[in-house]
């Protein structure tokens, strides 16, 4: 499989300090580490520095893996043709120029997480190693089924559509090599593989804040998606309640009315580590730069996506809604400001928040509305609604599902999500422009109709396998996306 031959030349060096965190002070390896090397667990925590550091990427977890999930739908869009969106947006792609990208930079995320899984096998484990060894197997196993997750719903079909029945990504639990040539799996199975991998790695992560890397409560974060996406509610309402339950427990909170509009760029540590459960760490000695949604989203920088008025219509209904301060009007088009930088940074270096303590409260809510839990529904739900506005509440309220997945779109833009939310529950994509004065600039593009209204049985909303793989890997060959 050639994708699995794009390993990382060269780990970037973490020699920077940042709030006290031990792990920006290792260095990672500056060439990729083969199978058998890895002989200390130094050694280890180097490898995966160079694995977090690989996410960065602004074609990776800076940038267009976050963006996709928005300008491909209809709550963002490119703000003209020529952006580094617009393509995305416009629904452009084809067999032969689809982003390669999206493929090969997960698939560099599991190869390096196999290597260090396959090494530290061989690694004794003993009183004093136990606890640090457990959870270093814990990221790895959640960088890969991360990884893997979004592999399926950027290549794969939303499992409801045909009960996960369509081809997702190629499932890869070890270390290949250059003939390797692995059939895709189906999205049932991908699932599963993401769930099995989750499930494992929970208990063996650390449930301390751990700044930049991801802990217990992020990973809880990703299973409870998982379910939800598979239509497990039961499981999904489950795992987001311990979730909560767990991460609260060890100080994190969601943001107050007061913070939201500023809370995106406070120095994170394990006194008051807020609601973010796992973010890109950039600073301005190590980042993606112009490239990254921070300098993207900035109406001063690249400026390059913006709110649909559509979408600007449903979050200013509620003018008091505190959601309305991280977007920022300017000559009439709304810029998104949620990528704040932290103290003595520019926008381009801004930390990319991937996990959300918000996101599990809304999870939770989803499910129990799937599951007739109208009490569950109301409990979860309503710190969401009540931080974005103190005069609001939804006690005593039957919480429909629109009810959630609109204060989803509310809580949630500009972070990745609509466009999955939006088909793995059957809805349809409208791209309409509405007649507001405050973004009487902003209008979608020129596109053809199919483009401007579709649902699940559109084949654009899943990416073409890339040229590059389908040239190289017969097995794959006869698996290309339907359509393309």
């Amino acid at each position: 499989m050639k994708v699995l031959n794009y390993i990382l030349s060269g780990f970037l060096a973490l020699s920077f300090t940042s709030c006290g965190n031990d792990w920006l002070d290792l260095e990672s390896s500056t060439e990729i580490p083969s199978e058998g090397s890895l002989g200390s667990l130094t050694d280890f925590q180097y490898s995966l520095n160079g694995i977090y550091s690989a996410m960065q990427s602004s074609d990776g977890y800076s940038g267009r893996i976050v963006y996709y999930g928005d300008v491909t739908a209809d709550d963002i869009q490119a703000a003209s043709a020529t952006k580094r969106t617009g393509s995305y947006y416009l629904l452009k792609y084809t067999k032969d120029n689809a982003p390669s990208s999206l493929w090969k930079i997960p698939y560099q995320l599991i190869r390096n997480a196999n290597i260090i899984l396959e090494d530290i096998d061989n690694f004794p484990e003993t009183e004093a190693t136990k606890e640090e060894r457990s959870d270093i197997i814990g990221q790895a196993l959640t960088i890969r089924a991360l990884a893997l997750f979004d592999l399926t719903r950027i290549y794969g079909y939303p499992y409801a559509k045909d009960n996960g029945a369509s081809w997702g990504a190629c499932i890869v639990e070890d270390v290949r090599t250059i003939d390797s040539k692995p059939s895709r799996n189906t999205v049932a199975e991908c699932y599963d593989a993401v769930i099995k991998d989750l499930n494992e790695a929970i208990p063996q992560l650390s449930p301390k804040f751990n700044f930049g890397k991801l802990n217990r409560w992020g990973a809880m974060l990703l299973l409870s998606r998982a379910y939800l996406y598979k239509g497990d509610n039961a499981n999904a309402l489950k795992v987001a309640e311990e979730a909560i339950a767990g991460a609260e427990k060890n100080k994190y909170r969601l943001w107050s009315n007061e913070k939201y509009p500023t809370a995106w760029a406070d120095e994170r540590s394990a006194s008051e580590p807020g609601e973010v459960l796992f973010e890109i760490v950039n600073t301005t000695v190590d980042s993606p730069g112009k490239e990254s949604m921070g300098y993207l989203c900035w109406r001063s920088g690249y400026s390059d996506m913006i709110l649909t008025s559509s979408f600007f219509g449903l979050l200013s209904e509620d003018p008091d809604d505190v959601r309305n301060q991280v977007y920022e009007i300017y000559k009439a088009k709304a810029y998104i400001n949620k990528y704040q930088p932290q103290k003595g940074e520019n926008p381009a270096d801004a930390n990319i928040p991937l996990l959300r303590l918000s996101e599990l409260y809304l999870n939770a809510a989803e499910a129990a509305v799937k599951l007739g839990n109208n009490a569950k529904a109301v409990e979860y739900l309503d710190p969401i609604v009540q931080r974005a506005n103190p005069e609001k509440t939804v006690k005593d309220e039957n919480i429909t599902l629109e009810r959630v997945l609109n204060e989803r779109r509310k809580e949630l833009f500009g972070e990745g999500h609509r466009l999955y939310d939006a088909l793995r529950n059957n809805q349809t994509i409208e791209r309409k422009d509405v007649k507001i004065d405050a973004v009487s600039s902003t209008k979608h593009l020129s596109m053809p109709d199919e483009a401007k209204k579709f649902d699940w049985n559109y084949y654009k909303v899943v990416l073409p396998i890339p040229k590059f793989e389908i040239d190289t890997n017969p097995n794959i060959a006869a698996q290309q996306n339907l359509g393309y």
